[in-house]
């Protein structure tokens, strides 16, 4: 559970709390899971400090918050029954109690962990962020910031399907060859022992038309450096940010937006929610048919789910960041 709130400073173990409790029986419309697999995104710090006001506020001594994979082990539920393979956001437990009308049946266990990555919210912000906000044309230059990370990696798989030149920014040698090897980038920039803003130059010679940044603060600032005209830059998260505890300093850039007459777009990916099947089945389609190729960080064991959310904020993830749980 939640033990204290990590604003301003960066997550520890004495955030968290593991607490045994017993099996609560389902009532009426409720069903009892087991827990095989959870999935962690940089959003959890932020939900743990109430920052956005997008989802629930948390207090201390809630179960934390986070979506999941399970199976049905006792029903009260009309659609489900003993051995269904679910998906939902049951939070950090291993036999959650939980309303059958939140969850959703996997109907292909094969792909389960797919509904917590790339069919799953990861893979929707990618979508729509991209293609709703970010509105690529074939020939576009696409900069994609936190490349290698769950939502990343499939933003430029998607923006090469629609026939974009991809630049991913990434940390460490080894993920840099990832994206550009099996993801299909262009090219790669490691911010880790390159400078940004000068490889940027170099290839996005002509400017950038879509950017797509998941990390904030200087590299943000370095991309919006680079933009081309009528550019599109889509906000979608920062690590930046999540890693410090508050809000990063404004991007000096910003007035490049006006020379540019270049848009900036935040958004949320709960807003398409209702266009998520679609997605989906467009985004299978592409997994079996190879155009999309996605990669798990598995790690194991219940009790490291602290441990296995801050990889997140230490760049030790390399896709999608999950936690065997049983």
């Amino acid at each position: 559970m939640i033990a204290d709130r990590p604003n301003g400073r960066p997550l520890k173990d004495s955030d968290f709390e593991l607490v045994t409790r017993d099996i609560r029986a389902p009532e009426a419309g409720e069903v009892v899971l087991r827990t095989h697999w959870l999935g962690f995104d940089p959003a959890q710090k932020g939900w743990m400090e109430n920052v956005g006001g997008y989802v629930a506020a948390t207090n201390i001594g809630d179960v934390m918050p986070g979506s999941g994979i399970g199976s049905v082990m006792a029903s009260e539920h009309p659609k489900f029954a003993v051995g269904d393979i679910v998906a939902g956001r049951f939070g950090w437990q291993e036999f959650p109690t939980v309303a059958g009308d939140e969850l959703e049946r996997i109907s292909d266990p094969e792909m389960a962990t797919a509904r917590l990555g790339v069919l799953g919210t990861t893979g929707m912000t990618a979508y729509f962020g991209l293609l709703r906000v970010g509105k690529p044309q074939a020939g576009d230059t696409v900069v994609v910031s936190g490349a290698a990370g769950a939502t990343g990696s499939v933003v430029g798989q998607i923006a090469k399907i629609a026939g974009c030149r991809v630049v991913g920014i990434a940390g460490g040698a080894e993920k840099c060859r990832w994206i550009v090897d099996e993801c299909g980038f262009d090219a790669a920039i490691d911010y880790k022992a390159e400078n940004v803003r000068d490889r940027l130059g170099e290839l996005c010679p002509d400017g950038i038309d879509v950017v797509f940044d998941n990390v904030g603060g200087v590299i943000l600032n370095d991309m919006l450096a680079k933009i081309a005209m009528h550019a599109r830059v889509v906000i979608c998260g920062g690590i930046s940010r999540y890693t410090l505890g508050k809000m990063p300093a404004g991007p000096e850039n910003y007035f490049n937006l006006i020379f540019m007459r270049a848009t900036m777009q935040g958004f949320i990916v709960l807003d398409w929610v209702s266009e998520y099947p679609m997605a989906r089945r467009r985004m299978a389609a592409w997994i079996r048919e190879g155009r999309v190729r996605t990669r798990e960080d598995v790690q194991e064991g219940f009790e490291n789910a602290p441990r296995t959310l801050m990889r997140l904020f230490a760049g030790e993830n390399l896709g999608k960041q999950l936690l065997q749980v049983g």
